[in-house]
C-alpha cells in the first residue's frame, strides 16, 4: 500500500531542484483540509528514544588530489546523502563560509573540508543532475555555500518536501529520524568548531551520521517501509497546536 504511495505521490521528479525540473512549489492547502491526522514528536519523546551510532565508514577529505579522487568515486553513484556544516558565529550579521560538505553513500560518508579546498573542485559535482543528492532544507545549504563561490546546484532532493506525503509534519532532520526509525540523532557537536586544525571523532560521526540518515531515510520511505497509519506518533491535527508540541493521543 505505502510503496504504492510513494510511487503514486513520490515521483522523486517532483521534488528535485534542477534546472530541467519545475521547482518546488509551496505546499499552501491547509493541513486540517488534506488530512485528519499527522505523525510528529515531541522533545520529551525524542529525549527517550536510544541514540542513533554512526554506522558506516568515514572519509576525511582536506586536499584537492583527495577531492578530485573522492568526486571521481561518488560520480559512479545513481544516489547519495548530503548535508554541510558552517562554524557558529556569536556575532550578530557575520556569517562564516560553509567550513564541511558531507556527501554519503550506504557504506561510506566522505567528509570534504571546503574551509582547506574550496568549492571549486567539489562544484561539478553540486551541479551535475545524473547523481541525485538527498538533503534537508537544502536551500539553506544553497544559500550558505554560495558565500563560497557562484552555484547552479542540479540534482537536489529536499525531504522535507518528500516526508509530507507520509503526513509527517515535522521538518527537523532529528524528529524525522526519531519518528521513522525509533531512535534519537544526537545534536552535541552542532555548535563545534568546524574549521577546527582537525575535527574530532565526535564531530566526523555527527556530520557523517546527518548525510548517512538523509540518504537511509529516503531509501526507507521508497520502499514503501513506513507506514504513517501505524505510527506510534500518528494522532488527530489541532490548528492551535504548534507542529512538534502534540501528544499522540490516538493511534486509530
Amino acid at each position: 500500500m505505502f510503496l504504492a504511495r510513494f510511487n503514486k505521490h513520490m515521483n522523486p521528479n517532483r521534488f528535485i531542484i534542477a534546472k530541467k525540473f519545475v521547482p518546488l512549489q509551496p505546499i499552501t492547502t491547509p493541513m486540517a483540509n488534506r488530512t485528519q491526522y499527522v505523525v510528529s514528536i515531541g522533545k520529551e519523546a525524542i529525549a527517550a528514544l536510544p541514540v542513533k551510532t554512526y554506522p558506516a565508514g568515514i572519509r576525511v577529505i582536506d586536499t584537492q588530489e583527495q577531492a578530485r579522487e573522492a568526486i571521481s568515486d561518488l560520480s559512479q553513484e545513481k544516489i547519495v546523502g548530503f548535508d554541510t556544516e558552517t562554524r557558529p558565529s556569536f556575532r550578530k550579521g557575520h556569517l562564516h563560509k560553509v567550513a564541511l560538505m558531507q556527501i554519503s553513500t550506504a557504506e561510506c560518508c566522505y567528509l570534504f573540508r571546503l574551509n582547506k579546498i574550496g568549492i571549486d573542485t567539489v562544484k561539478p559535482f553540486l551541479e551535475n543532475p545524473e547523481v541525485l543528492k538527498i538533503g534537508l532544507s537544502v536551500h539553506d545549504d544553497f544559500n550558505a555555500l554560495r558565500r563560497s563561490g557562484n552555484l547552479q546546484p542540479d540534482g537536489f532532493i529536499d525531504l522535507q518536501q518528500v516526508v509530507k506525503k507520509f503526513d509527517i509534519s515535522d521538518i527537523s532532520l532529528q524528529k524525522i529520524y526519531a519518528i521513522i526509525f525509533g531512535e534519537r540523532i544526537s545534536k552535541s557537536q552542532r555548535l563545534s568548531n568546524w574549521e577546527a586544525d582537525r575535527l574530532s571523532d565526535a564531530q566526523q560521526a555527527y556530520a557523517a551520521l546527518d548525510a548517512w540518515a538523509c540518504l537511509h531515510i529516503y531509501n526507507h520511505l521508497k520502499k514503501g517501509e513506513f507506514d504513517p497509519v501505524a505510527s506510534p506518533y500518528r494522532h488527530i491535527f489541532e490548528p492551535d497546536t504548534p507542529v512538534g508540541k502534540h501528544s499522540p493521543s490516538s493511534n486509530n
